[in-house]
C-alpha cells in the first residue's frame, strides 16, 4: 500500500512537473477559469525599413536617404585609399605646375610642371587617379595618387572643370569657352556625346541625391542649367535674377532638396529647389563668395570670400549663417578641401599664391604656404567616401 501511496505521489509530482514546464497556471488556469492555458509570447518588435532611393542605373546604393555626404565621415577611407600619402594638390594657374604639399608639416615637398593654365586637380569616380586640368593647354595630366608620378598627358579641348556621372559611367568636361558640356568615357577620356549650351562660362556643377539630374552654373552669363544626367541633355535653364551675377561652386544639401550657389558678384549664396527649379532665394556671406565645403559630420558648410579674406560658416539646419572667420593680414580664399579627420580646412589664395590651413573648430590660421601664382582648384588627398564626383573632391 505504502508503494503505491508513493508511486501516486511520484506521478502527480511529474504530471505538476509537465505542466509548469508547458508553461500553464495548473490553479486557476492563465484565463482565470481554471483552465489551463498557454502563456502568450510577445512577437518581437519589427525594426522599421529605411526608404530605399531609386537612384541612377548603376549608381551605388544611397546609404542614407537623409544625408547624401553619410559616406564621408571623418577617416573613413575607401579600401582602395587608404594606404595613398596624405598629400594637398595645389594647381597654379599663372606657373603651369601643381605644388604639393605635406599637411603633417605644412611644406612643399614637390613641384610638379603640367599643362598650360592648370585650373582644378580632380579624382576619379574610382579613386585611383588625380587628373590635372589644363585648360588652356587642352589637356589632362594624371597623377597617380599612390606614388604622386603623373603620367602621359591625355588630350581633351578646354578642360576648365570635370565631373563624374554618379555610376561612373561618364566623365563630364565643362567646356566653359566652347559652351559645351562632354561627356566622355572616364578611363580613356574618349568623346561620347557633346550637349551644346547657349549660356557662356560653364563651371562648376552637383548632383542630386539619386544622382538622375545635375545643376550647372554658367558664370559669365549669370545662369543655372539642370542637366538630366542619363539623357546627357540640358532640360531646363534659368537667369539669376540679378543683373551682373556671376555663379560660381554648386553643393546640394544634406537632404537633397536644396542646391547652393556662391556668387562672386552678387556677394552669397542663390538658394534654390532642385526638384522645382523655381526662382531661388539669395543669402549674402560676404565679399566675392566662391567655394563651398561641406564639413564631415554635414552639419555645417564652409563658404569662402575671396574678394574680403573670411570664411562664413552656414548652418543646414538652421539654414543661416552662423560665424565668420578673419584671415589675419587678410588674403583671397578661393578653392579647396576639408581634410580626412574634417579637422582642417585646406583654401588656395588665388590671388597671393599662397595657401591657408584652417582650423574647422574655431576657425584660427594653422599655416599660409607660399605656392605658385594664381593657385586655384586645390585637392586634399585621399578624402573619406566610396567615390567621387570630380571637381575638387565631392564624394559620396
Amino acid at each position: 500500500m505504502r508503494r503505491n501511496l508513493v508511486t501516486s505521489a511520484l506521478l502527480t509530482g511529474a504530471a505538476l512537473a509537465v505542466l509548469a514546464a508547458c508553461g500553464t497556471d495548473a490553479r486557476s488556469g492563465a484565463d482565470g477559469t481554471g483552465r489551463t492555458t498557454e502563456r502568450a509570447v510577445p512577437a518581437p518588435a519589427k525594426k522599421a525599413a529605411r526608404p530605399v532611393v531609386d537612384g541612377l542605373p548603376g549608381m551605388p546604393p544611397v546609404l542614407d536617404p537623409k544625408d547624401v555626404y553619410a559616406a564621408d565621415r571623418p577617416n573613413r577611407l575607401s579600401p582602395v585609399v587608404k594606404d595613398f600619402p596624405s598629400r594637398v594638390y595645389v594647381p597654379n594657374t599663372e606657373s603651369d605646375t601643381v605644388s604639393v604639399i605635406d599637411p603633417k608639416t605644412y611644406r612643399v615637398i614637390e613641384t610638379i610642371r603640367v599643362g598650360r593654365q592648370p585650373q582644378h586637380v580632380v579624382p576619379s569616380w574610382d579613386l585611383k587617379t588625380l587628373w590635372v586640368n589644363n585648360d588652356r593647354g587642352n589637356t589632362l595630366t594624371p597623377i597617380d595618387p599612390a606614388t604622386g608620378k603623373t603620367g602621359k598627358p591625355v588630350e581633351v579641348h578646354d578642360p576648365y572643370n570635370l565631373y563624374f556621372t554618379p555610376n561612373g559611367k561618364y566623365a563630364v568636361v565643362m567646356a566653359s569657352l566652347d559652351r559645351e558640356l562632354v561627356f566622355r568615357d572616364p578611363h580613356t577620356m574618349k568623346r561620347i556625346k557633346t550637349e551644346p549650351v547657349t549660356c557662356y562660362g560653364v563651371n562648376h556643377a552637383d548632383f542630386s541625391l539619386d544622382g538622375k539630374y545635375f545643376i550647372v552654373s554658367c558664370e559669365f552669363s549669370g545662369e543655372l542649367l539642370k542637366v538630366d544626367t542619363e539623357r546627357m541633355k540640358v532640360v531646363a535653364q534659368q537667369k539669376l535674377p540679378l543683373k551682373g551675377a556671376m555663379p560660381q561652386d554648386v553643393k546640394v544639401s544634406p537632404d537633397g532638396k536644396l542646391f547652393y550657389v556662391a556668387d562672386m558678384m552678387a556677394h552669397g549664396m542663390w538658394i534654390v529647389d532642385g526638384g522645382t527649379f523655381g526662382k531661388p532665394r539669395f543669402l549674402h556671406t560676404g565679399k566675392g563668395c566662391h567655394g563651398l565645403y561641406v564639413s564631415r559630420d554635414s552639419r555645417e558648410m564652409y563658404v569662402t570670400n575671396r574678394g574680403e579674406g573670411t570664411v562664413s560658416v552656414f548652418d543646414f539646419t538652421k539654414g543661416e549663417l552662423t560665424k565668420k572667420w578673419r584671415l589675419p593680414d587678410g588674403g583671397s580664399p578661393d578653392m579647396g578641401g576639408v581634410s580626412a579627420d574634417g579637422k582642417v580646412l585646406w583654401l588656395s589664395g588665388r590671388y597671393n599664391a599662397e595657401v591657408y590651413a584652417i582650423d574647422t573648430a574655431d576657425g584660427h590660421q594653422l599655416a599660409r604656404i607660399k605656392v605658385g601664382g594664381g593657385p586655384h582648384g586645390l585637392a586634399v588627398y585621399p578624402q573619406p567616401g566610396r567615390y567621387s564626383l570630380g571637381h575638387t573632391g565631392v564624394f559620396r
